[in-house]
């Protein structure tokens, strides 16, 4: 059930996403204490982005999850999807923000029907 939705200025033309999504998976399940297999990451690039003035790399983010957020787990979520980021795609952390949004089941659709 958690839902990470990464955009980026940066292509990915050429870039093997599949260790970003799949390092991603493994880090926001541990951190949430939910298990991956409900995990979801989305990951866009090429998305025009400014930020701070200038189109140089940089990501936004949104992360969904009923239950399993509070202050300290965001910041560790924040941290470690930030250095994702910056190892994979040489966006540095001072240009990704990250959205948190902690929702009720009802809110959030699966299966035909809601959680």
């Amino acid at each position: 059930m958690p839902c990470l939705n990464l955009s980026t200025n940066v292509t990915l033309d050429g870039v093997d996403t599949s260790p970003i999504l799949s390092e991603a998976s493994k880090t926001v399940a541990k951190l949430i204490g939910k298990p991956e297999a409900y995990v979801m990451i989305v990951l866009k690039g090429s998305i025009p982005i400014s930020f701070g003035g200038t189109e140089q790399p940089a990501a936004y983010g949104e992360l969904v999850s009923i239950g399993g957020l509070d202050p300290a787990t965001n910041k560790k979520l924040s941290a470690a999807i930030a250095s994702i980021l910056e190892s994979k795609l040489s966006v540095p952390k001072s240009r990704f923000f990250l959205k948190f949004y902690d929702t009720k089941g009802s809110n959030f659709g699966w299966n035909g029907s809601t959680f």
